[in-house]
């Protein structure tokens, strides 16, 4: 009891193509333009966004040199302390904290120096 089911096949085949409406070329021509319209913007967008990442990134390259120097500042110092010596930029840090704090609160500061050694 086998249905002879060949006929449907055929009848699929007989219609090819797309149901409802073709679009006029009209139509064609401004789903063009739109969509070559959209690529201009996309593209707009992109070489922004990559200028934007670009200054992003110098300006990261240039905070990390500066901290660098900083670092390598730091590590001078330490090898002059390890050998007995003060570096001057440190003496000078020094003495200019010791001008900034008023009078009335140095011997409060040197009260509880005292206290603590």
């Amino acid at each position: 009891m086998i249905k002879d089911t060949s006929w449907i096949r055929e009848q699929n085949t007989h219609k090819p193509g797309k149901r409802g409406r073709k679009p006029a070329k009209i139509d064609l021509k401004a789903k063009l333009e739109r969509s070559r319209q959209s690529a201009r913007e996309c593209r707009a967008r992109k070489k922004l966004r990559y200028q934007y990442l670009e200054e992003l990134v110098s300006s990261k390259e240039r905070a990390i040199c500066a901290l660098r120097e900083e670092l390598d500042m730091y590590k001078q110092w330490c090898s002059a302390m390890d050998q007995g010596k003060i570096p001057s930029e440190i003496k000078a840090l020094l003495t200019a904290d010791d001008h900034k704090i008023p009078p009335s609160s140095t011997k409060t500061s040197k009260s509880t120096r005292n206290t603590h050694s």
